[in-house]
């Protein structure tokens, strides 16, 4: 926090709040565009090996004082508490770190997401601005001692300046969040801070009344003012040197404020750190230049003179009064070293770390600055916590407060350098400022005419805390795991596909009701999700990729595609002319896939040629057979696009007459193909019941929408089942029709797809709560949050099932072929979501959305979750995922009715196809649905006749 009040209000102070709501109402803003976005990640001077120790040494001070809850950082080691300035250092301590390596995008952007989101929840000053200061573990305004308090204590200007400029830097290197910011902006009343083209505090009189306070000098002023133009608001007087005078120190003529604390009740000092941050960020350019090199001398004088190395500027300190400003100048003295109420403490001055890092890597070449660097550099804590703020000049021990600001302005300064000296906004080379001219005549001042002052004007010091050691947070490591990505796909060419032709326009009375619009939050989330489908879109021939490292899909992957389509309709993310576009196009283009064996599609497709492919993305020609789940996830979709689209229905229809269900529907369950190489080397294909627990259910829900009679595979019957957690939890299904040895694991996905799209009947139900029951309870015991799923990442073994039971084990994780992953277990966000819109009053179901609703990249989408051991984000964009969270949110939004259409006419291809009896197809027998919706003392869910009746008894 930095406090330069220097007058009260004008001797009208009751005409404050019209002249501010005046200039509120006609002020315009023009944005200033900063530099290329494409310039942040252009490292052109690496790091060295001990630059790079210097960098992880300052970003572990971020890291251990990270406060989860808000997303914010502590401003000092191990105390809650924090400035908008200091929100300010972490965004610009994060965007460096993301640049030079020290963590990677998923971190970053589950750290950006969940800041912002605390930045958007924080209470304003007079709904305004935000307050001066926060808890960082709460978002409370609080006053100076960390004390919630209501109304707050006013707002800074210069930290709003700050921030901005943070805020622009963030913008442009990571674009994606440009809207979040600029609706952040657009919610505070920026020009309350701006007036008569000067930066206003606003800080609480006794009398409990605002009072606005102008604020800023020479340095910090005109840094401040340079965040607002970045967002179009100017304060040209702000931004003007003057008034200023220049005073012989040491023989160089430094250039001060003449608005001093005995004439304004505010401090004019001069501090290393405003030069710095002004030539890092935006460049030393002209006068500019001049003085900063000026300041810098002038130390190195004092240095020749008497022998001590000077690096002075404002800092904590590790005893009281615990914050104080050392001065080239302040007040009349030369340096100074003072509090904010001007009371001396010279005993105290400090060579600042920060303030060496800065002159050290403007002045590359200046011994001096070298000098100062090498006294610092390895002013680390012992336990890896971050840098000190300096060392005491009289007692020459470190003075071991350990701050945002020290270790943000380092991480910034390395930055800088790694970028090849570009300043961080304004992207313009600094080269080694000249030599300052020296004057050494006695100060003449620059002839001002400071406003008239009477009385006292109330004046609000920094931030006054205790730096107490942060808890120590127990290191665990994270999942070991070989970075091998999947099987690399070969140069295809894209093969195009033309879309089907127009068809009969909309009918508005069959698109979904909602009870109410997305929230302003629940949106951001919704244009997330839908943004892998945008990224991993095909053009072409409309096909989606189910993984953003792979460029196939599987029908299942394709159905998940469908469901999102329809979700983000439905939800008014995408216009009707982009769904109707896709859908056109993605019809076409299922209406193109080679089937197996003439019969139905195979088990996956290259998104680019549409041929087949195995699950490692290579070429089958003669294809793989099929999967009766996938198949029934893809029905699922098209049932509910002819449903909701009736316009489509014939399209529909003629994409699913053209298969044949003789093999996949017999004798009332489900089976699927696999293709085997026998001894001889001959290509056999085997059909064998599908019977992975949940999604065999899941399966056969969508077969009996279309009519097909699948009791053997439709939820119901006995299962096997073991304890976890003291609930009894399903295994598998009690059956003697197969001997299939598949790797039975319990996992969530595919009973909460069910309950979104089917609901719960009574049957589903009672796998259900158990499964969720059983993760509910190992979060109560252990604490570690739980969500058994199945997620795919960016590295062997790809997929990973973490399951509440798995070959006997109760939380295992397990790959595909049924190797057990270490540490592997994982908390999955789509789960997350859709728990909590399935069990909206459950307590555990919305501590697991908390914990997850911030692992997205606005431009990628959701990330797959994180793991349990670490807490490091899991690595992986799906269709699967994202299109559960849309589905999830739509289910919020329709007062929790599932989503499958109950309004589907029996007048179409399909239906009359089945009247007309044996097609050779193995169509149903008879021409309706299996299924039908019913709602009940149970709850709104799609059920059997006999299944309902069986309920009821």
């Amino acid at each position: 926090m930095r406090q330069y009040f220097s007058q009260k209000l004008w001797r009208w102070i009751a005409l404050f709040l019209i002249g501010t709501f005046l200039q509120f109402l006609i002020y315009i803003p023009t944005p200033v565009l900063s530099q290329n976005a494409n310039s942040c990640s252009n490292i052109t001077a690496p790091l060295t090996a001990e630059e790079q120790t210097y960098a992880r040494s300052a970003w572990q001070y971020f890291v251990k004082n990270y406060q989860p809850a808000t997303g914010f950082t502590n401003s000092v080691g191990g105390y809650p508490s924090g400035t908008l300035w200091d929100m300010g250092n972490y965004l610009m301590a994060l965007n460096a770190a993301r640049w030079m390596n020290l963590t990677d995008q998923a971190d970053f952007d589950s750290r950006l997401n969940k800041f912002l989101t605390g930045l958007s929840n924080i209470k304003l000053f007079e709904d305004a601005l935000p307050n001066k200061v926060y808890n960082t573990a709460t978002g409370q305004m609080v006053d100076y001692g960390n004390n919630p308090i209501e109304r707050g204590i006013g707002w800074s200007a210069l930290d709003i300046g700050r921030i901005l400029a943070a805020f622009d830097v963030i913008r442009t290197c990571h674009p994606q969040y440009n809207d979040w910011l600029k609706g952040i902006v657009a919610k505070w009343q920026v020009a309350r801070s701006l007036k008569d083209g000067q930066l206003y505090g606003a800080t609480v009189l006794p009398d409990n009344k605002t009072l606005l306070v102008q604020e800023g000098r020479l340095g910090y002023e005109e840094y401040a003012v340079r965040g607002y133009q970045l967002w179009g608001f100017s304060a040209p007087k702000a931004l003007a040197w003057e008034p200023y005078k220049t005073v012989e120190i040491n023989g160089v003529q430094i250039p001060v404020d003449t608005r001093d604390f005995q004439s304004t009740n505010a401090n004019n000092y001069i501090v290393s750190e405003s030069y710095i941050l002004d030539g890092i960020e935006f460049g030393l350019q002209g006068e500019l230049g001049d003085f900063a090199a000026k300041v810098l001398e002038v130390q190195k004088r004092r240095y020749e003179a008497t022998g001590q190395l000077t690096a002075v500027t404002e800092d904590n300190i590790d005893q009281a009064p615990y914050f104080l400003y050392n001065t080239v100048y302040a007040n009349g003295q030369s340096w100074a070293t003072i509090t904010d109420t001007n009371q001396p403490y010279p005993q105290f001055r400090s060579v600042s770390t920060k303030a060496a890092f800065g002159w050290r890597y403007l002045y590359p070449d200046n011994a001096y600055a070298q000098k100062l660097f090498d006294a610092v550099k390895d002013l680390r804590s012992p336990d890896e916590s971050g840098y000190y703020a300096g060392i005491y000049e009289e007692t020459k021990q470190p003075n071991k407060a350990l701050t945002g600001n020290t270790n943000g302005l380092i991480l910034e300064i390395l930055y800088y350098k790694a970028r090849g000296n570009r300043s961080l906004i304004t992207g313009s080379v600094n080269t080694a400022a000249k030599a300052p001219s020296n004057n050494t005549s006695a100060a003449t001042p620059t002839p001002t005419n400071p406003p008239q002052t009477s009385g006292n004007t109330p004046n609000v010091g920094e931030v006054k805390v205790t730096p107490n050691p942060p808890a120590k947070n127990p290191q665990v490591e994270e999942v070991k795991v070989t970075p091998t990505p999947p099987a690399k796909n070969p140069q295809v060419e894209e093969v195009a596909i033309t879309p089907i032709p127009p068809v009969d326009s909309p009918d508005s009375s069959s698109r979904l009701k909602l009870t109410r619009p997305l929230t302003v939050v629940e949106r951001r989330y919704a244009e997330a999700a839908w943004r892998y489908f945008q990224a991993n879109y095909h053009p072409k021939n409309g096909l989606v990729d189910d993984r953003s490292d792979f460029k196939g899909a599987t029908l299942w992957g394709l159905g998940d595609y469908l469901a999102g389509l329809h979700a983000a309709r439905s939800l008014d993310v995408i216009s009707p002319k982009e769904f109707d576009q896709r859908t056109h196009h993605l019809l076409a283009a299922l209406g193109k896939l080679q089937l197996f064996a003439g019969e139905l599609p195979n088990r996956g497709y290259d998104t680019r040629s549409l041929q087949p492919i195995d699950y490692g993305g290579n070429p089958v020609t003669e294809g793989n057979g099929w999967s009766a789940l996938d198949i029934g996830r893809l029905l699922a979709g098209l049932y509910n696009l002819k449903s909701y689209h009736p316009e489509y229905t014939k399209a529909v229809d003629q994409i699913v007459l053209d298969w044949s269900y003789l093999r996949v529907v017999r004798d009332g369950v489900l089976s699927s193909a696999t293709v085997i190489k026998n001894p001889q080397g001959r290509f056999l294909t085997r059909v064998n019941l599908d019977t992975r627990l949940g999604y065999e259910e899941y399966a056969a829900r969508a077969f009996q929408l279309w009519g097909f009679d699948v009791p053997g595979s439709a939820v119901g019957g006995e299962y096997q089942t073991t304890v976890v957690e003291g609930v009894k939890i399903p295994t598998q299904r009690q059956r003697n029709d197969t001997n299939s040895k598949v790797n039975q694991y319990t996992v969530s996905n595919p009973f909460i797809l069910y309950g979104l799209e089917f609901g719960l009947d009574p049957k589903m139900r009672s796998l259900f709560e158990p499964i969720f029951q059983a993760q509910a309870e190992r979060y109560r015991r252990t604490g570690t949050l739980t969500t058994a799923a199945t997620t795919l990442i960016d590295r062997k073994p790809y997929t990973v099932h973490s399951a509440i039971t798995a070959q006997g084990k109760p939380w295992e994780a397990v790959s595909d072929d049924g190797q057990t992953v270490p540490q592997g277990r994982m908390v999955s966000t789509a789960v997350a979501f859709a728990y909590a819109a399935l069990l909206p009053d459950n307590q555990y179901s919305q501590k697991l959305l908390q914990g997850t609703t911030d692992l997205y990249n606005p431009l990628t989408g959701f990330y797959e979750g994180f793991y349990e051991a670490t807490g490091k984000t899991a690595v992986g964009f799906t269709s699967s995922t994202n299109s559960m969270i849309l589905q999830s949110l739509l289910y919020t939004l329709t007062n929790h009715k599932p989503l499958m259409s109950a309004n589907t006419s029996l007048s179409s291809p399909w239906w009359e196809a089945i009247a007309q009896g044996d097609s050779g197809r193995g169509l149903p027998r008879i021409p309706q649905p299996k299924i039908k919706f019913i709602s009940d003392s149970n709850g709104n869910y799609w059920a059997s006749h006999s299944e309902n009746s069986s309920a009821a008894k």
